[in-house]
């Protein structure tokens, strides 16, 4: 694991970048101006529980990727083999999402058109539109399901719709050039299949919601569209579980915290990338863990390293 940057703990810098105006309604709005005093803050933004946490899954044999970067000064706070390319499971869907926003922006998707679920290979592995007696719905419907609840079959239906070889020229286009989108949702994985669903890096993943709030994918709409459906994900199980948010509806949380997320999930594979913004900054953060799944309390390990890294999170924003 890498040691984190030294770390600020004054108010942030004066001759740093003004943030972008129409970025306002998502980092301005739900941060107030209320600062901790300097000298209350000093040892509350440490992320020394959270390296000792990944260097014992380092050790057990995991392979750890992370990024912290603060919003407002542009700096790295905590990375580790950042860098480096894995499994990233459903987090793949971040850039079929922006493509879909792009062709809603562009005319070239109606959100309106209605998608067959008949048409669209079985797959069962994740997701509540296999359950629902709704036979069809829209592209806009199937891009909120995609993103709020990991539906793998809302996503097949996008990824068929817009076709993968558009999805792998946004990757490129967004500079993203360790990420991959490989294949579609599969219930299992045979020879002749990509063997996963997505690849990406830790740095990238926070790279790209860092450009999600400040309004810079694509363009401001697209940006503000795929951050509003990220929004509405309920799993706050990973890093998010430090949060206190309501998993149903932390959109709408009254404390003004900005929160975007998104998991991904695989056999021996966890991930989480995001924003989280308090009163006293923001951070754009990725935590990639390939571990041996091999019982109960390996899965549990692994899940309690991204619940440290949401704590020490939590008290650098706070």
């Amino acid at each position: 694991m890498g040691t984190p940057e030294p770390l600020d703990a004054g108010a942030p810098n004066p001759a740093q970048e003004t943030p972008r105006r129409d970025a306002a309604p998502l980092r301005g709005s739900r941060r107030s101006s209320r600062r901790l005093p300097k000298r209350a803050a000093i040892g509350r933004r440490s992320f020394a529980s959270t390296l000792k946490a990944l260097d014992e899954l380092a050790a057990s044999g995991a392979k750890v990727s992370v990024r912290v970067t603060d919003l407002d000064r542009g700096t790295t706070v905590l990375a580790g083999d950042d860098f480096v390319t894995l499994p990233i499971a459903g987090l793949g869907v971040v850039p079929l999402l922006i493509e879909v926003a792009a062709g809603f922006e562009s005319g070239r998707l109606d959100p309106l058109e209605i998608v067959d679920r008949s048409e669209i290979d079985p797959v069962t592995v994740a997701g509540v539109w296999q359950h629902l007696k709704a036979p069809a719905l829209p592209l806009a419907d199937l891009a909120v399901l995609a993103a709020a609840t990991g539906d793998a079959l809302a996503a097949n239906a996008l990824l068929a719709r817009v076709g993968l070889p558009a999805v792998r020229a946004r990757i490129e286009a967004l500079g993203l050039t360790r990420s991959a989108l490989l294949d579609r949702f599969r219930d299992a994985r045979g020879p002749d299949d990509a063997p996963h669903f997505a690849l990406g890096t830790a740095s990238e993943l926070a790279e790209v919601f860092a450009a999600l709030v400040n309004s810079t994918v694509v363009s401001a709409g697209i940006s503000a569209q795929v951050a509003e459906w990220l929004s509405l994900n309920h799993d706050l199980s990973l890093v998010a579980a430090a949060t206190g948010l309501d998993p149903f509806s932390h959109e709408n949380d009254e404390h003004g915290m900005l929160f975007i997320n998104k998991t991904g999930r695989d056999a021996g594979v966890r991930v989480e990338a995001g924003v989280l913004a308090g009163p006293r900054a923001g951070v754009s953060y990725a935590l990639i863990v390939c571990f041996d799944d091999l019982s109960i309390l390996h899965r549990v390990r692994a899940h309690e390293a991204f619940r440290v890294l949401g704590v020490d999170l939590m008290e650098y924003v706070y």
